[in-house]
This record gives C-alpha cells, sequence and structure tokens, in this order.
C-alpha cells in the first residue's frame, strides 16, 4: 500500500524519496516521479464529474485499498445533521481499487490542487501513493482519502441502512442515488468490478421498486 499523507502545502517529491517509501513498481519496471505534472488518482466523483483542467488522463488502480461509502457528506450530498454518504477507501490486502487519473498541467497546478482541496475540504486528506497503469508503467501520485479520524466519518453500517441513506440524502451538489449510480455506471465505462458499489447499488434500486 506504501501511502504517504502530505502536508496541503505541497512539498517536491524528489526520486529518492520515492525509491524509500515506495520501493519499485515492478522488478522491471521502476515507479518513476512525473516531470509533467502531478498525478491525481480518483475513485469516486472525480471519475465522472472531473470539475478541472488536465494535460491527460488515463484508467489507473492502486494496490492494497477497497472503495466504500463509509464517508459522510454534508457539503455535496446531504447536510449537517443529515449527511449523505460518498466513497473513501480502507486498506486491504490483496484488492486493487480502479479508478482514473489525471495529469495536471504543470502552469496550473497549484491552483488547481487549491480548488481540489477546497472540493475535498469535508475531511478528505492528501495522500502519496504509486499508481499503476494498464501497460505496466507506474508513477508517483496524489489522491484523497478520508479517515476514521475526520468528523464527518459514518463507518460502515448494514447495506441496507447505507442504501437507505443513499436514497433518502441530498445536498448541494445532488442528490446521493445520483451520485451512487454515476459512480456505478462510470466503473462499468472502466472495466471495473466493485462489489460494494454493485451491492449497494442492487439493494438501493431494489427499494425504488418497493411499493
Amino acid at each position: 500500500m506504501h501511502a504517504t499523507r502530505v502536508d496541503r502545502r505541497r512539498t517536491p517529491i524528489t526520486p529518492s524519496q520515492t525509491a524509500r517509501q515506495n520501493g519499485p513498481a515492478t522488478p522491471d519496471e521502476p515507479l518513476r516521479v512525473s516531470t509533467g505534472g502531478t498525478w491525481i488518482f480518483g475513485y469516486g466523483s472525480l471519475i465522472w464529474r472531473t470539475g478541472f483542467p488536465y494535460a491527460e488522463s488515463r484508467p489507473a488502480r492502486i494496490n492494497g485499498w477497497s472503495r466504500r461509502f463509509w464517508q459522510g457528506s454534508t457539503d455535496h450530498r446531504g447536510v449537517p445533521g443529515a449527511p449523505g454518504r460518498v466513497v473513501t477507501l480502507i486498506e486491504s490486502a490483496n484488492v486493487e481499487c480502479r479508478g482514473r487519473a489525471y495529469r495536471l498541467e504543470r502552469r496550473i497546478e497549484e491552483e488547481v490542487l487549491a480548488q481540489l482541496d477546497h472540493r475535498e475540504k469535508g475531511g478528505y486528506e492528501r495522500v502519496r501513493l504509486p499508481l499503476y497503469f494498464d501497460d505496466g508503467s507506474a508513477v508517483e501520485g496524489l489522491m484523497y482519502h478520508a479517515t476514521p479520524a475526520n468528523p464527518n466519518y459514518l463507518g460502515d453500517a448494514p447495506l441496507e441502512e447505507i442504501a437507505g441513506q443513499v436514497l433518502t440524502s441530498h445536498g448541494p451538489s445532488g442528490p446521493n442515488l445520483e451520485y451512487l449510480l454515476r459512480l456505478h455506471d462510470a466503473l462499468r465505462e472502466l472495466d471495473a468490478h466493485d462489489p460494494h458499489v454493485e451491492a449497494l447499488t442492487d439493494a438501493v434500486l431494489r427499494m425504488q421498486s418497493e411499493p
């Protein structure tokens, strides 16, 4: 997993730091540090609602993480006192999480990162970790991760309870249901099998069809 939390005041990443923190990506493909702009890994709404300019986009994966609807949202898909549920990641051995990676343009990188910091202000922190591409290459990147220590974290609950919350929650960015369904569709387009997202989608659609 080899994730490293970073301060919002971005510090330079050097090849020697990368080697110490993450090791090689594969025996014949060393982890490289991008010189053309920072890579951002999206595993939730960033897949289908990017909202910032970028120089390049590629399907990617991270190893040792599972997507879960365990983060509360009071600023996008819910409100204070009635939070919605959005995705964060939990550490899980021998699994991978597929998503989409975006390489930022150097000239506007700080501006975009500040924009993302604001967008993800409801409990997410920047984490530095290896991103793996389908061609076997790997690069140092950043993702936003909500840990159990943040005040909006909701954690695990029975699937039907999570489904009911997603079905009824609404916030400034729209219905929580829209977030789930668009993520589900985006993952299908990436050919990404996510048992948690699929099971939750099935549960919500089943609830909708009930009289």
